[in-house]
């Protein structure tokens, strides 16, 4: 049986990096390849990998909910840039609660860099 997995993100070219909150050096080049690694490792293990990359405004719920309605996902994976930087914290509980109530079966996973999204999704897929 195949299984689902969303990576879900702040878009990179939406992004402040120069937060402190996020790592030093990082950037949306670094992030989109981050992401693609991620991706490809999921893939290569036979997963069916989507993204999510959604802004910080008031449409990031509709593009989160419309990533998650009708579909099962086994995981959920949260990007950093969602939850680390302390603006973030509203993006954060509108995409925990689109988790919650779309993909109330989903594990969710924290990854804490781009690249690591499949160790975190990994974790909890079995």
């Amino acid at each position: 049986m195949t299984q689902n997995v969303l990576i879900l993100g702040q878009d990179p070219d939406t992004v402040d990096f120069s937060s402190p909150a996020l790592p030093p050096g990082m950037n949306a080049a670094k992030v989109h390849a981050g992401l693609a690694t991620a991706r490809r490792q999921l893939e290569d293990l036979g997963y069916v990998v989507e993204m999510c990359l959604t802004d910080r405004g008031e449409r990031a719920a509709q593009i989160v909910e419309a990533s998650l309605v009708g579909k099962d996902f086994a995981c959920v994976v949260i990007g950093a840039g969602i939850r680390l930087p302390p603006p973030s914290l509203g993006l954060f509980e509108t995409v925990i609660n689109a988790v919650h109530r779309h993909a109330p079966n989903a594990r969710i996973a924290f990854n804490t860099r781009p690249d690591d999204s499949g160790e975190a999704a990994l974790r909890w897929l079995s």
